[in-house]
């Protein structure tokens, strides 16, 4: 996509750097310089979906310390030190290609943030284990709509971790991502009829656990996304939109089970499906206008059970090859960034095959909303 602007065409490539303040428990993850052109305002959810964004590639980097991740913050500058506006960052999703995901044969989401996303915690009982070394990415999807071009724009991460040492130890707590229509290294938009209308996607957990808390993400028209289990038909928990008179998303709500009691039990074996529902009142039909997921921090009974990578797995491979084109010059790729954070945007305001069953199945998890009460993505 070509874009008139005063904004240096070939600009040096961005850069990433960590560094580590032991003394506070906080590793920053400092991106750029990003030259982001002036772009028009997006009309829908869609237009990001489908790539109208300024991409980045994915940025590589490996996790330094021992202890578990818990929060994260973010801030935006531009090259003269001025505060960029955060909704500048249309969303920012973090890949741990360490672990995979419990349900899909694709690399671990690990985090995810959007564009009114603040400042998010867990308390120090609970973390997402990470050791030295775990290979991570980066990437992020620029929306730069406040009318001047902004150069030499720098992302500072900086990411909150509890050291190994702490006594009692915090729980192991990941994210699970649960798609309705989820195609690795695809795209996992789907059509949205008018009026009400329904998808789902069945699966199993290859270990138990507690579900601590989850959040959603749909777009413009969605009604609600909720987990039941299959054989007794008993809905388990839903998140719901919030809509304005049209049908547009406003935001989603989350449900926290509570990060100190048994939270909400899942078992390993046993199948469970998760729906959404859309509410299209337009009275057309709206192609590939419509995402739909549930995600959260699970606590898995035994993280020995918890599935491997395999690098020779076509769905892991094809997960790598769409993260390697991120970034890569095209207007039009594959929206997979959903496949895992809770997706990153989902407000306004503010496989292997034995372990998923269905057509379709895919990518993203993160440490958001959910279990600390932040906006939920994606």
């Amino acid at each position: 996509m070509s874009l008139a602007s005063g904004v240096d065409e070939n600009p040096p490539p961005p850069t990433v750097s960590v560094s580590v303040d032991s003394s506070r428990h906080e590793l920053t993850v400092t991106s750029g310089p990003f030259d982001l052109p002036n772009m028009p305002p997006m009309e829908d959810h869609g237009m990001m979906d489908l790539g109208v964004s300024h991409d980045t590639r994915l940025q590589r980097f490996e996790w330094p310390v021992d202890g578990w991740f818990r929060g994260f913050r973010v801030e935006l500058v531009d090259g003269k030190g001025r505060v960029v506006p955060p909704h500048v960052m249309h969303h920012m999703v973090m890949v741990n290609f360490s672990r995979r995901q419990l349900l899909y044969s694709a690399a671990e989401r690990l985090m995810g943030t959007g564009t009114e996303t603040e400042e998010v915690s867990v308390p120090k009982t609970i973390g997402v284990p990470m050791k030295p070394g775990m290979k991570l990415g980066m990437y992020v999807a620029w929306h730069n709509d406040t009318g001047q071009d902004l150069e030499g724009v720098q992302l500072k991460l900086t990411m909150l971790w509890t050291a190994k040492n702490q006594n009692p130890p915090p729980a192991n707590a990941l994210p699970i991502y649960m798609d309705v229509n989820l195609t690795i290294g695809g795209q996992n938009t789907f059509d949205v009829p008018p009026g009400k209308s329904t998808k789902a996607h069945e699966f199993t957990l290859p270990v138990g656990g507690r579900l601590l808390g989850v959040g959603g993400h749909m777009h413009d028209y969605g009604a609600r996304v909720w987990l039941e289990d299959v054989t007794s038909g008993k809905l388990l928990t839903q998140v719901v939109a919030k809509r304005d008179d049209a049908g547009k998303l406003l935001k989603v709500s989350r449900k926290l089970f509570g990060v100190s009691g048994e939270g909400l039990r899942l078992k390993a074996n046993r199948r469970y499906r998760v729906v959404s529902e859309y509410d299209n009142p337009t009275g057309e039909m709206k192609p590939k206008g419509a995402m739909a997921s549930m995600v959260g921090l699970f606590v898995p009974d035994d993280m020995r059970r918890w599935p491997q990578i395999n690098p020779n797995d076509p769905s892991y491979r094809r997960d790598l090859a769409s993260l390697e084109l991120r970034g890569a010059g095209s207007t039009s790729i594959p929206a997979s960034h959903h496949g895992g954070t809770a997706d990153a945007h989902s407000s306004r305001e503010g496989a292997d095959g034995n372990t998923s069953h269905g057509a379709e199945a895919s990518s993203e998890g993160a440490l958001r909303a959910p279990p600390s009460g932040h906006d939920s993505h994606e």
